[in-house]
């Protein structure tokens, strides 16, 4: 019962997933982290099969990484995200496709916009300013679209965070318990309390 959320705000980007590694009704962790930082001001958060999910962020990270070491600077949100979505489109024609489904938001230093993509596992993308994936996104998706603001400040942007994750504890079945929040804006990644 995988749940990613993201937003954007004024400046910023958050994202926010579960903590808890399943299989069928099996909880085997509560203490996974499944928002990999990519860069400096670039971060992901994925969701889906369990092998397929950690081998290809660790690729998606590595190659990113290959990049900014070959041409001495960091891939913009927009490029980056248009890479991971050709690696998942060039994946799913071959006989071992990911099934991996992505929140990509990132800081763009040259702009000073905050960006969010959603990727889903067919390689389909999608700049948004808010996303979720999961079975959590049934009930955050409504929220998001009645109380996002693009110019809320930080403050703003976690409180609406909180009541998504308020609403999928309270209806969500079998919801996650806890989860792990990230913010990137002009400052980079760091991790918050929620």
């Amino acid at each position: 019962m995988e749940t990613s959320f993201a937003l954007t705000g004024k400046g910023y980007v958050i994202i926010a997933a579960d903590t808890t590694a399943a299989r069928s009704i099996v909880k085997m962790k509560v203490d996974e982290d499944k928002i990999k930082a990519l860069g400096p001001h670039l971060l992901m958060a994925y969701s889906g099969e369990p092998g397929d999910t950690v081998q290809f962020a660790e690729y998606v990270e590595r190659n990113i990484r290959l990049y900014q070491i070959r041409n001495t600077y960091s891939l913009r949100p927009s490029a980056a995200a248009s890479w991971v979505r050709r690696s998942l489109a060039e994946s799913l024609r071959s006989r071992h496709p990911y099934s991996v489904n992505l929140l990509l938001g990132g800081y763009d230093t040259a702009s000073y916009d905050p960006h969010l993509y959603w990727i889903d596992y067919l390689g389909t993308i999608s700049e948004v300013p808010f996303a979720a994936h999961g079975y959590g996104s049934y009930f955050a998706l409504s929220l998001l679209d009645r109380y996002h603001n693009p110019e809320a400040t930080l403050e703003e942007g976690l409180e609406t965070l909180k009541r998504c994750i308020d609403e999928v504890t309270k209806r969500l079945v079998v919801s996650p318990g806890k989860y792990k929040v990230k913010v990137v804006d002009k400052d980079g990644v760091r991790e918050v309390e929620i």
